[in-house]
């Protein structure tokens, strides 16, 4: 390939002389008469122009017509005669009441008769598919040049509405798209043999529609730009046909003049080569139409503002390139599609993306492509990881294509690139990528397999292998969804997975113990997909609405991989029992099986033996609480009375529990009669933590545990040197018991059981309130969480509509709500150990796991304020830490906020109140009143006032009472001891925490508490520096909103403008745009539908106020206690748009004369107020933002409603 195409890549500053040089479409336009010419701006046009006339659309407004002489007025009789038939091109398209194919023969009739008269039919026709209300006449056609008439039509315009056909929403309107398509296309393939050479109808159509494409208006910009798209389109199948034909001609003639001369017909050498030289005329007249709607057109709007239009240029671009690849598929087109992919807007890179495809899905196209795909592949692995998720499927969608069609395809470095985006969050493009990683696969396997076992075999290796060196091993189920629709025959093989799992290592080459593992997580999930058919957490709705279909398939698999496992699971436990991860991947087995196929036959019945056996053997062998877990849930599964066998596997796992609870029982005498060795304690923790597993799901309370374990809990409170690994297991058992005996006491409650059980529910809380202050972290941090959930379930409330359970009320003592604060403060509300800090991933871990433990208490405590079992007071130990620890715990402390207001709004904000009371009185007073109002703590607290302000709201007058309390409060709180001493009083600097939530109240609120401060304080008011703030922050809002406010109460507007841009010229000259203004863009964007006729009176210049008095200004005071200044800038806003204009628009005074200036300058003089008002606007709403730390609500409440319910 020459250099020269291989640069036109690299520099898009050819374009400009691609599009203007080696063409005659300049020539062309002058030659046409109905070309579009190039108008001065301000030149008088040749002659004077007709004033226009509209006609009346349905709901469309009536618009008057003026009068200018009498030839206008004959011309107007005439228009309104020809009314009736004007519009009917375009009433027939967008109705879709007729056949496009009748609509286009008429018109073809009615041209036939008067080309003159039919053009402009056509015309209008186009201009009503922009939504112009305008009419072109022919008295208009035959005076006025395309420049003339397109400028004229601007104003016809309906200003009121932005709409117009192509761009309106819904149904009717697609409808209409497709049919202009229709319309168009069926024009040029009428017209093929005769009319499209006439040039006359199509060279004046296309010089029109380049003509508008120019057009600053968007709907003439984007109409016509369409309308030229699919007449090139439509121009380029007739193109094709016409090449084959001559093709024909040219090889007929040939093949008839290679003929002797008597065996030759008579005229037919003759005859052919008339045909053949007027199709070459033909040709060569549509090639000129081409490049007229190609350089006219394509190439200026490929580039347009607007990206619907670079969107269709583009669409039309690919359809051409694939349609006609001998003329268009070449580098000097390619490379447009090479510079749009860079596109800012997602819609022109998805169209792209889609030309693309459709090039490279064709073999034969390839070899053009090949420079191609060297200059840009590069932007097309970039492109997906777009931001769009759709660019990004498609984008991995054409490497696909690429890989499989080119001979090089991509390097092995591109596809590791691709790999990761199986496990990515968006379903689509992860499936995507799957479908890309099964091709490389199978490219793979095919090279070694021979027959179809072989290849599904190789296929799970090869997979497997994948797995385990993308290091993603607790992502197996986002792998199998990735690639569950292009590879689902190989993962539902399970025939292949099994018998690859029971060979053994180095038989047949079996497969290493890495690969087991990776395998057997492959297996899970695929099971897991096939029955249950949902995507993993984080891809797919979370309730989806599944088929018929979808249920049938679903219950096939299911059925499918029942039949299979039944007989092979009891293999793979005996195999791989010893393996802890494996096992507990390979109990999850039985959840996804059809369970009643057990009891279809005796040969079932003897495999559901068979799995019990190998069940209560791995709960016997194995101690780690994952293999324990899973058993046990797998136990109540086959033990559900839904199972026809539940008596069969129920009494298999009672014989289980006894013997457990036999060697418990035996070796706790043995214990509490003499002293044990280490070997006893972990024999009796082994089994108790194998009974505890299965308290979990299943009723142990017929076994009677709860006493030996709650002597167990005694002793070792008592003793002082507990036993953490048995106190812990026995502290869950106790605590299960107590669960499952209140459950069964609802469903027949008795008076002795009721005592029973609230004796030991006391009994155990005081065992755990002991142990709140053991020095065993993990017993420490059970106790906390069962008393957690224990005070909850048997609350007043929970027990309130029984009156039998009532007497199970349980609240918690004031020692015990003592403690659980204490924890708080000292477990929870600590400062991390920084002999921990590191970057290990163990320490990185550990980290997380202490903070998940930390969060689950915080949120069992706040649930006991919520819950009413805690007094809302009691929640000022959890707010006072609101602001240190906001990133640990904020989401947990706004939501427990939040729903104390609904709760008790006035008692939410006395808590607040009483928190910062707690914190004031924690100060460092030793250091003095200087030093304390100097210690970072204090600052600390006053940041903490500011956020615990912004939780208020913007809704102010929900909010009054609330706000009105927490202000007496903390009044009275820092006026005690006024009158005693005439020394400063030690609470007064409170008053400063205080002022941080003055700015969310209304003026009579703030008149209300300014008495009440009076009424308190001594008279007259001492001069105290903080009482004086508390004051000021009261009465500042009063004197914002004085009706004789001046300038100088104004608050300043957060932007700092300079003096040049607040004057401007008393003659009305433009507004002088400030420096920050000047560094930016300076180029004005246009509205998304204008015109160019002038609305209204020329607009008055506005005057700077000269007065040094009038200057905006604001006290340093003021500007501290300035209402939206301070805190979440979102929150604070006034309520009242037009006070917030009124407090923000720069003052002008009227101009006593008109603006002299002309019409432009006005103009712009306008434009310049109005976006020098919203930029005004927009600065105020984001004030502050880049000091500020706003707390984040993103993704916390599903998580919190886990927490709390």
């Amino acid at each position: 390939m020459s250099r020269s195409a291989e640069m036109d890549y690299n520099s898009s500053e050819e374009f400009s002389d691609l599009s203007d040089s080696g063409s005659d479409f300049k020539d062309r336009i002058r030659a046409r008469k109905r070309g579009a010419r190039s108008v001065a701006i301000g030149a008088p046009p040749r002659k004077q122009p007709v004033r226009m006339v509209t006609r009346r659309f349905p709901g469309i407004q009536k618009t008057s017509t003026p009068v200018g002489n009498i030839s206008a007025v004959s011309q107007v009789q005439h228009l309104h005669r020809s009314a009736v038939h004007t519009g009917y091109l375009y009433e027939a398209v967008q109705s879709g009441r007729s056949a496009v194919v009748t609509v286009v023969d008429e018109w073809l009739e009615s041209y036939k008769k008067d080309r003159e008269a039919g053009l402009v039919e056509l015309m209008n026709f186009i201009m009503q598919c922009c939504g112009c209300r305008g009419v072109v006449t022919r008295e208009m056609l035959n005076s006025m040049q395309n420049a003339e008439i397109i400028s004229r039509l601007t104003k016809e315009f309906n200003e009121d509405s932005t709409r117009y056909p192509l761009s309106s929403p819904g149904p009717a309107w697609r409808r209409f798209r497709a049919s202009l398509c229709e319309f168009l296309h069926l024009l040029v393939k009428r017209c093929q043999n005769s009319l499209l050479y006439d040039e006359y109808l199509f060279s004046s159509i296309l010089a029109l529609l380049t003509g508008m494409s120019d057009s600053q208006v968007r709907a003439f910009r984007h109409t016509s730009t369409f309308m030229a798209m699919k007449l090139m389109t439509a121009l380029v199948e007739v193109a094709v046909d016409m090449t084959a034909r001559t093709e024909t001609t040219r090889q007929r003639y040939e093949a008839e003049k290679s003929k002797e001369p008597e065996r030759r017909a008579h005229g037919r050498v003759e005859e052919l080569h008339s045909i053949y030289t007027e199709l070459l005329e033909q040709q060569a007249e549509l090639q000129s139409m081409m490049n007229t709607a190609l350089k006219g057109v394509f190439v200026h709007r490929y580039r347009d503002r607007i990206a619907e239009i670079r969107a269709l240029c583009m669409e039309e671009l690919g359809v051409w390139l694939k349609g006609n690849p001998a003329t268009f598929l070449n580098d000097g087109y390619l490379k447009y599609l090479g510079w749009t992919m860079h596109d800012k807007h997602p819609i022109v890179r998805r169209q792209c993306i889609h030309a693309l495809q459709g090039l490279y899905a064709e073999k034969d196209f390839i070899g053009r492509l090949e420079l191609f795909t060297v200059r840009f592949m590069e932007r097309m692995l970039c492109m997906t990881l777009d931001k769009d998720s759709d660019v990004a499927v498609e984008a991995v969608t054409l490497l696909l294509l690429v890989s499989r069609n080119t001979e090089e395809g991509l390097s092995e470095a591109d596809c590791e690139r691709l790999y990761p985006l199986v496990f990515a969050s968006h379903r689509g493009l992860a499936c995507a990528a799957g479908a890309f990683l099964y091709h490389r696969l199978c490219s793979e396997v095919d090279k070694d397999a021979q027959d179809t076992r072989e290849h599904t075999v190789t296929f799970h290796r090869f997979l497997i292998s994948f797995f385990i060196h993308t290091e993603f091993h607790e992502h197996a189920a986002y792998l199998v969804d990735s690639l569950w629709q292009c590879a689902g025959a190989e993962l539902r093989d399970w025939e292949s997975m099994t018998s690859l799992l029971l060979q053994e290592n180095g038989q047949d080459a079996g497969l290493e113990d890495e690969e087991e593992g990776a395998l057997i997580e492959l297996m899970m999930s695929a099971m897991r997909q096939a029955a249950e058919g949902c995507p993993p957490v984080g891809r797919g709705p979370l309730k989806k609405v599944v088929s018929r279909k979808d249920q049938k398939v679903q219950a096939q698999d299911r059925q499918r991989l029942t039949n299979h496992f039944i007989l092979v699971l009891p293999q793979l436990l005996a195999k791989y029992s010893p393996d802890v991860q494996k096992m507990t991947s390979l109990l999850r087995a039985p959840l996804y099986f059809n369970l009643e196929i057990y009891s279809s036959n005796r040969r079932m019945g003897k495999y559901l033996d068979l799995l019990l056996f190998q069940l209560c053997g791995i709960v016997k062998k194995h101690q780690a609480d994952s293999v324990l877990g899973a058993c046990a849930r797998v136990a109540c599964v086959l033990s559900s009375e839904m199972c026809t066998f539940s008596s069969r596997a129920d009494l298999a796992v009672s014989q289980l529990l006894d013997d457990l609870v036999d060697q418990f029982t035996s070796g706790l005498s043995e214990m509490l009669q003499d002293p044990v060795d280490e070997d006893d304690v972990y024999s009796m923790t082994t089994t108790l933590n194998r009974i505890v597993a299965f308290s979990s799901a299943k009723d142990l309370t017929g076994w009677q545990l709860f006493e030996p374990c709650l002597q167990i809990l005694k002793s070792g409170v008592e003793s002082r040197q507990p036993v953490r690994e048995l106190m812990v297991p026995a502290l869950k058992c106790a605590g299960s018991h107590l669960l499952w005996e209140n459950l069964k006491l609802k469903s027949s409650p008795t008076e002795a059981a009721g005592q029973k059980l609230k004796q030991d529910v006391q009994s155990l809380f005081r065992v755990c309130q002991a142990c709140l202050s053991v020095t065993e972290a993990e017993l420490r941090d059970q106790a906390f969480l069962w008393l957690c959930d224990l005070l909850v379930v048997f609350s007043v409330k929970a027990v309130h509509g029984d009156p039998m359970l009532q007497t199970l009320a349980s609240p918690p003592s004031v020692s015990l709500q003592a403690e659980m604060a204490s924890f708080l403060i000292d477990y929870i509300f600590a400062e991390s150990d920084n002999a921990q800090c590191g970057d290990d991933e163990e320490v990185v871990l550990g980290k997380i796991a202490v903070l998940q433990r930390c969060r689950n208490q915080l949120a069992g405590y706040c649930k006991l304020v919520i819950f009413g079992i805690l007094d809302l007071s009691a929640a000022s130990d959890v707010f006072k830490h609101y602001n240190k620890f906001y990133k640990d715990y904020g989401d947990i402390i706004k939501e427990t906020l939040s729903r104390m207001k609904i709760i008790s709004p006035v008692q939410s904000a006395k808590t607040l109140c009483l928190s910062l009371r707690q914190l004031y009185s924690e100060l460092p007073w030793e250091l003095g009143e200087e030093g304390v109002y100097a210690s970072p703590e204090f600052k600390e607290m006053r940041e903490l006032a500011r956020r615990l302000a912004m939780t208020f709201g913007i809704d102010l007058h929900l909010v009054r009472k609330p706000l009105v309390s927490l202000h007496k409060d903390g009044i009275q709180f820092s006026l005690q001891g006024v009158g005693e001493t005439d020394k400063l009083p030690r609470n007064l600097f409170f008053l400063e925490i205080l002022s941080e939530f003055s700015y969310k109240l209304l003026p009579p609120d703030r008149a209300q508490l300014s008495g009440f401060l009076e009424s308190l304080a001594p008279m007259p008011l001492p001069a105290w520096p903080p009482l004086m703030l508390y004051q000021r922050s009261l009465q500042t809002a009063a004197r914002l909103r004085t009706p004789a406010q001046s300038p100088q109460d104004m608050p300043m507007s957060k932007r700092r403008r300079t003096e040049q841009a607040k004057r401007a010229d008393k003659e009305g000259a433009l507004s002088s745009v400030s420096e920050k203004s000047l560094n930016g863009s300076s180029k004005l964007t246009s509205p998304s539908l204008t015109s160019t006729a002038r609305k209204g009176a020329p607009a008055r210049s506005p005057v700077a106020c000269k007065d040094p008095s009038l200057t905006l200004s604001v006290s340093s005071d003021e500007l501290v206690s300035e209402p939206w200044s301070q805190g979440d800038p979102m929150e604070s806003l006034p309520p009242n748009r037009e006070a917030l204009r009124r407090h923000q628009r720069p003052v002008f005074l009227p101009p006593s004369t008109p603006s002299s200036n002309s019409d432009l300058d006005s103009q712009l003089n306008v434009l310049t107020l109005i976006e020098e008002e919203d930029e005004e606007e927009d600065d105020l709403k984001i004030v502050d933002l880049d000091t500020l730390t706003l707390p984040s609500s993103k993704n916390s409440v599903s998580f919190l409603e886990e927490l709390f319910n």
